[in-house]
């Protein structure tokens, strides 16, 4: 294994030919301690990466690997297990049984609840061991907790965004938990590249529809994390919409105030709360953040605005659900797990337009 002090790790990512998988592979490719020695794919393994994926064409020029943790052990650290939920519930166990570090982004291990898990993911739950070791990786707030771990599970797009707009309030007791309504909004590329009808051409443009409603997945995330922080059982309403663009979730969140708080006072809240987090941007008063403004980096934009007249705050968070809700994070979560800088490899500027 490699120590934490040491000046490189050598990566493996399992699910290289899903939109994670490959937005690790472009980050990884920038990041100046990582080498990436495999890429893995169980259904394509022996074919170029770049067959499916021809912009990585003399980037990776290694053949896709398959899933083999003993071989997998012999060239690598650590691994991104970029898979599909109940994938990862299988094959994270052998991963950490052969020696190897876990950065989980799949839901498999982000529920402490096993049955709750088997509830909402319908797959049959890991152990209650693993699922109590694996670290859950938010990294602005847990940070400290992956320092020298074996096992991170990485947060849900909607959770990251919809957690980091709403802990700060929560922690300091400024709105009602028992209001909070979250409405949250997620381009095509949350639903991975496997085609549906869902995600046709045909079916989503020019169109904007809500989904899961009451029932998606990451609904108790949000709830076990907020429950955490605030000491007491939380429940929230939830609802999901599928935006007619490729990248980008934006989650607006509504509660009511415990108290006269104005917007100032939430930008100041927050940015006492975030201020040693780089990728936590909060805006100035009456400028509220877009998802473009964040496209292709490891930033989390929010703002505010207070009803007086009905005593209400709107918080509005956004996120690349690619990067800071997946890939992004988990490269966070990564340096702090080797003890590195935070934003070693992530401090790229948005794309823009």
């Amino acid at each position: 294994m490699t120590d934490t002090n040491s000046n490189t790790v050598r990566v493996a990512i399992v699910g290289s030919t899903g939109y994670g998988g490959v937005e690790l592979i472009r980050l990884l490719q920038a990041h100046p301690r990582v080498e990436i020695t495999s890429v893995i794919s169980s259904s394509t393994a022996g074919v170029p990466i770049s067959d499916g994926f021809p912009h990585l064409t003399n980037i990776i020029t290694r053949n896709l690997d398959g899933v083999n943790p003993a071989e997998i052990a012999e060239v690598a650290d650590l691994v991104f297990a970029a898979t599909p939920s109940g994938v990862s519930a299988k094959l994270v166990p052998e991963l950490l049984d052969a020696g190897l570090k876990v950065i989980d982004l799949s839901g498999d291990f982000r529920l402490k609840d096993g049955a709750v898990y088997e509830q909402w993911y319908k797959h049959t739950a890991p152990s209650a061991e693993l699922l109590e070791k694996a670290v859950y990786g938010l990294c602005e707030v847990f940070g400290e907790e992956v320092r020298d771990v074996d096992f991170i599970s990485n947060p849900g797009c909607y959770p990251t965004a919809t957690l980091l707009g709403l802990i700060p309030a929560i922690s300091a007791g400024w709105i009602d938990a028992s209001s909070l309504i979250i409405d949250a909004k997620s381009g095509v590329s949350g639903a991975g590249r496997g085609t549906s009808l869902t995600t046709h051409y045909a079916e989503i443009n020019e169109n904007f529809k809500a989904y899961k409603v009451n029932k998606h997945q990451h609904i108790p995330e949000v709830e076990q994390v907020l429950t955490q922080v605030a000491g007491e059982p939380i429940t929230v309403t939830f609802t999901t919409h599928l935006v007619p663009m490729t990248r980008g979730i934006m989650s607006t969140m509504y509660a009511t105030l415990n108290g006269p708080y104005t917007e100032e006072d939430f930008i100041e809240l927050y940015r006492q709360y975030f201020k040693d987090r780089r990728f936590v941007r909060i805006r100035d008063l009456g400028v509220w953040p877009a998802t473009k403004e964040v496209s292709g980096s490891n930033y989390c934009d929010i703002g505010f605005a207070v009803d007086a007249r009905t005593n209400r705050v709107t918080i509005i968070s956004v996120i690349d659900n690619v990067v800071k809700g997946a890939a992004g994070q988990a490269i966070q979560n990564l340096n702090l797990m080797m003890g590195w800088e935070e934003s070693l490899g992530l401090t790229f500027a948005p794309i823009y337009p």
